[in-house]
């Protein structure tokens, strides 16, 4: 059983465009790989959309197993009620992977000769109302101090609302209720309850499942209002043998977002590489970020994109439509544009005790650009019988 996981969504799309004259606002080249979440065996995939206190948060499920053992507990700072809550579109999740990915561009440089003499390589390419359900056992329940708050059915989901007094008791009342909470969770569910916050529990339901005709869970989408912009990221360590991985995309009409309670550093980017990685870019990214998430001491979030939702350059996946981004979460569009969509995408590497309190953000007015991007870089082999070509030669080392 898993708690708070998310799916590794892919999609494999190869968009190639040429410059010529490199610019110093276009980075321009071929775009030939780029490093989505398949690279992860257990990455998460969280997308917040959030525009001041309005938050719309989607929750795709990677459950491995028999999907009655599903269990989904997460702290949300509201009762919600069924209006608040739908399936979502599994599909959005790949579509934002894809667009956001660390990626890998390969250059040709054209023939010194035959162009203005040969800039360095960093020049070349720049870079409802809530309802009180009693029951037989309501008298139990509330001997363990919790409260069913809400009680509906989304789609293949049955969802309950809950609220309790302590830790100890929700779980029980958890465990009692069939749902397959491991050892240890009372201890991360307490601070939740010091902060009064409640619990979205969801359960699939069997018959609706199997009468959908979905092979996989498809994602929870909740909407709420408050004024605290944060991610619990605690209950799913419960289980937790080795480090997990959480990509978050954050959508604000505003600009990038940041972690407040963390530090968050730009994934090393922007860098010309081997021309052999290139059928390994794979194995390559992986490798960079497990080291330089070493070098940073395993407690820092890494910046993988952060752009403009209505272009990117180079383009890994188009970007996203306005329906797309509405399936997203995005509620603040008037128009059929979506130059007032913003994309941070933050890759967290974390352990219990390295990230010992939930990811907490805020949005800023930044819309600075950046990508992880990766260069490969291929000679002119021609002649070079040429001023301009003998300096290239003399660069190439």
């Amino acid at each position: 059983m898993k708690l708070f996981r998310i799916p590794i969504a892919l999609i494999l799309t190869l968009l190639a465009f040429i410059c010529f004259a490199p610019k110093a606002e276009a980075f321009c080249g071929f775009y030939v790989a780029k490093a989505d979440t398949k690279l992860y065996n257990q990455a998460s995939q969280v997308i917040i959309a959030r525009d001041a206190s309005r938050t719309i948060l989607t929750m795709a499920n990677d459950y491995q197993g028999d999907v009655k053992d599903f269990a989904l507990v997460v702290p949300v700072p509201v009762v919600l009620q069924q209006e608040q809550v739908r399936v979502g579109d599994p599909k959005i999740m790949e579509r934002l992977d894809a667009f956001s990915a660390p990626r890998l561009v390969e250059y040709f440089d054209p023939n010194p000769c035959a162009i203005p003499p040969f800039a360095p390589s960093s020049e070349a390419a720049p870079m409802g109302d809530i309802r009180r359900l009693e029951s037989n056992q309501s008298r139990r329940d509330r001997a363990l101090g919790v409260t069913v708050e809400s009680r509906f059915s989304v789609g293949e989901y049955d969802i309950l609302i809950l609220s309790a007094r302590e830790s100890n008791g929700l779980q029980i009342w958890l465990q009692r209720n069939g749902y397959k909470i491991p050892a240890g969770a009372s201890q991360l569910l307490q601070p939740y309850i010091r902060q009064n916050m409640k619990f979205f529990v969801a359960k699939v339901n069997l018959a609706a499942f199997q009468k959908s005709g979905y092979q996989y869970l498809r994602p929870l989408q909740i909407a709420y209002e408050s004024s605290k912009f944060m991610l619990p990221i605690r209950l799913g360590m419960v289980n937790a043998n080795t480090a997990q991985d959480l990509i978050v995309y954050i959508l604000s009409p505003k600009g990038q977002a940041e972690i407040t309670n963390y530090r968050t550093v730009k994934v090393p980017s922007d860098t010309e590489i081997p021309v052999f990685v290139k059928n390994q870019f794979g194995d390559f990214y992986k490798a960079m970020f497990a080291t330089a998430y070493t070098q940073e001491g395993k407690k820092v979030a890494f910046l993988e994109y952060a752009w403009d939702m209505s272009n990117c350059d180079p383009c890994s996946a188009e970007p996203l439509n306005p329906e797309e981004l509405r399936k997203a979460g995005v509620f603040w569009l008037n128009t059929n544009q979506a130059s007032n969509v913003f994309i941070t995408r933050i890759h967290v590497r974390y352990t219990r005790d390295k990230f010992p309190e939930d990811l907490m953000f805020q949005e800023t007015s930044n819309r600075q650009n950046f990508q992880g991007r990766y260069i490969l870089r291929h000679a002119f082999e021609g002649e070079t019988n040429c001023p301009a070509g003998q300096q290239y030669k003399r660069a190439l080392a």
